[in-house]
């Protein structure tokens, strides 16, 4: 059988084949995309990527069959596009973008039809450092038209996180992935199920555009810094 672990072909040196079985959930559960996705990073991070499913080969590949591993959560920023920040491709992950990462009813809704349709065991929400729209709700900064409406949805974490030591924005960033991760979790009627039978699980992520770490909650990553816990 073909081996089909990005991590795995680094590892033995081999020549990555754009044939290779997806990452997808036809081929792995979650806990092995999570260690996909983790080892994607750190070649992320390290400045050694092996742009992994990212041929035409590929592309024309899942044309027809999509079936990403991973349903990413993340802010739109700039700084923050998932296929690079884990090292993946074509087919690999459903990303679900939207400033800030909240998971409202649209979000929700994209991330049910990968979960139902496209079978992927698993959710990640990914946060980041120096947020822009979460440094607004903690400044309290005055916007206009439906730059609001995000403030709004990250209004639970600002309040969770007001005291804590350390960098307000940070600590609010922070509180905001765990809160969503909770929000996901206990979705009605689809995800909340799914997650309570385990067919789901859902993670929390933080990245650092400067480093290019992501860090993971705990449980989800031994080798990483973990997401500081009480938020």
């Amino acid at each position: 059988m073909q081996l089909s672990n990005p991590f795995v072909l680094g590892l033995l040196g081999a020549s990555i084949s754009a044939a290779a079985e997806p990452l997808g959930a036809r081929t792995a559960g979650a806990d092995t995309v999570l260690e996909w996705l983790k080892f994607g990073n750190e070649r992320h991070a390290a400045g050694k990527p092996v742009n992994w499913h990212q041929s035409m080969e590929r592309r024309k590949e899942v044309s027809q069959r999509p079936a990403p591993g991973a349903v990413i959560v993340s802010c739109s920023d700039s700084r923050v596009p998932p296929e690079i920040v884990f090292d993946q491709g074509f087919g690999d992950l459903h990303v679900v973008r939207v400033d800030g990462n909240v998971a409202g009813e649209k979000e929700l809704g994209s991330i049910e039809y990968a979960v139902e349709n496209l079978h992927t065991p698993l959710i990640v929400v990914m946060g980041h450092r120096h947020c822009g729209v979460v440094e607004a709700a903690v400044r309290g900064t005055p916007v206009r038209g439906h730059i609001a409406s995000l403030l709004a949805s990250l209004s639970a974490a600002v309040s969770r996180s007001r005291g804590l030591p350390g960098d307000p924005v940070d600590n609010a960033a922070r509180a905001n992935v765990n809160h969503q991760v909770r929000e996901i979790q206990q979705s009605e009627p689809v995800l909340g199920p799914l997650v309570g039978m385990g067919r789901v699980k859902v993670v929390a992520a933080y990245y650092d555009p400067a480093t290019g770490v992501v860090e993971w909650q705990p449980g989800a990553a031994a080798s990483t810094r973990l997401l500081r816990s009480g938020m």
